[in-house]
Order: C-alpha cells, then structure tokens, then sequence
C-alpha cells in the first residue's frame, strides 16, 4: 500500500498573482527594494522564477501592484465625515503603514498606472476634501501639503538612529559628550529640556505639525463652509 503524500506540491498553496504580490511585500521589508527580484520572489514562494512569470512580467508590474497593496492598508477617508478628522484619520494611518514597509515611502506616488486601491484613496480624499467646501484648487494644494508632510514625516522617521521613548538618550548623550563647553548652547538647551526628559519620542512631533497644518488649511474655507449640496 502506497504512502499517503504529505508536504510537496499538494501541500503547498497555489500560486496566484495575489499571493505573488504579498510574497513581494514581504521581501522587500526584510531586505528593502534592493532585495527585491523575480529570483528572491521565486525562493520566497518555493517557486520557478517562470512560474513567476505567469503572474507578473517584470519588476515594473511588480512595484504597481505592491504599492497599490499598500495604498490598501491606509484607512480611507469618508467624503461625508467632518474633514478634519478624515484627514487625521487618514494621516495617522499613512504614516502607521509606512513604517511597516519604509520601502515605500518614495513609491506611493510615483506609478504611470496606479491600480484600483490608489485610485480609490485619491478619490475619496479629494472628494472628502471638495465635501468640506475646499475649491479645485485648495484641494489640490491640501492634497499636496498633507501628503508632503506625511511622506516627509515617514522618511525622517526611518532614517533616525534611535526610534521610540526614551531611545534618543542613547543616541544624543554621547553626541553631547564630545561638545566643547559652550560650543553648540542651542543645542544643548534642546537636548536638555527636551529630548533627553524622561518620556520622549520623536514620533510625537507628528500630531503636533499636523495639527498646524489641518488649522492653517481650515483658515482657507469659506465662512459659510462652502459645502457642496448632497
């Protein structure tokens, strides 16, 4: 009597352009896009780099469809909710995203053929935006502002030394060390009476400047709201 099979081909899960493309998120946060190839695709999988192929035809389609994954994970905001905190909500969740895949920080805008859930994201920020009674043109200007600011945000974020409470003291103290007395008293002030108090964390900063932004963009509505009949 035969052996019944277990683990090889019936075991494993079929190949699908899906699962292709969550494959490619996770390789590129492990090792970044860098790592990222139809041959680390194709081991990742437990796969022929041609049965790839099927799915995907190159890098290019790849980095489309990984990105639009993960305009997937970022909250969307509701055209019919208050504006403030739809962009809040958005902002938050944008920046949470980004700091599990830091890769794609520079990527979420820069795709010639965006797919289904980019477009979705941009639409229903513009319309939650145009809901509020923002014009065409301060729309587009929000728009700008709070993705540069988030984008921006991001990237510093994962290019610090240190990262969450009380890290910076690790980082900054040994900076410090090597000032001579008097040598950078602004500095010192900052890192005295901020960034070395018990408690602090870099990514704190960000509520804060986007608070500043969400007051100066509502100073640009309408007195009457300017809301858009339903």
């Amino acid at each position: 009597m035969s052996k019944p099979i277990s683990g090889g081909a019936r075991d494993r899960v079929p190949l699908s352009r899906e699962r292709v493309l969550r494959a490619a998120v996770e390789v590129a946060d492990a090792g970044g896009l860098g790592s990222l190839t139809i041959r680390s695709l194709a081991r990742e999988l437990d796969a022929k780099p041609m049965s790839v192929y099927y799915y995907v035809s190159n890098k290019e389609e790849i980095l489309d469809g990984i990105v639009d994954l993960v305009f997937g994970e970022i909250d969307l905001p509701s055209p019919g909710g208050d504006w403030r905190s739809e962009m809040r909500l958005r902002a938050i969740s944008a920046r949470r995203v980004l700091g599990r895949h830091p890769w794609a920080i520079g990527l979420l805008e820069s795709r010639a053929t965006p797919g289904p859930a980019t477009l979705r994201h941009h639409d229903q920020t513009i319309g939650t935006l145009r809901g509020a009674g923002f014009s065409v043109e301060m729309t587009a200007h929000a728009c700008a502002l709070l993705d540069s600011y988030v984008y921006g945000f991001a990237l510093q974020e994962a290019s610090l030394p240190f990262q969450g409470p009380d890290t910076a003291t690790e980082v900054t103290e040994p900076i410090m060390q090597g000032f001579s007395p008097g040598e950078y008293p602004h500095l010192v002030e900052m890192a005295t009476e901020h960034v070395l108090r018990p408690g602090y964390d870099f990514g704190d900063e960000f509520e804060f400047g986007l608070g500043a932004i969400l007051d100066a963009l509502a100073a640009w509505l309408p007195a009457d709201g300017g809301r858009r009949p339903s």
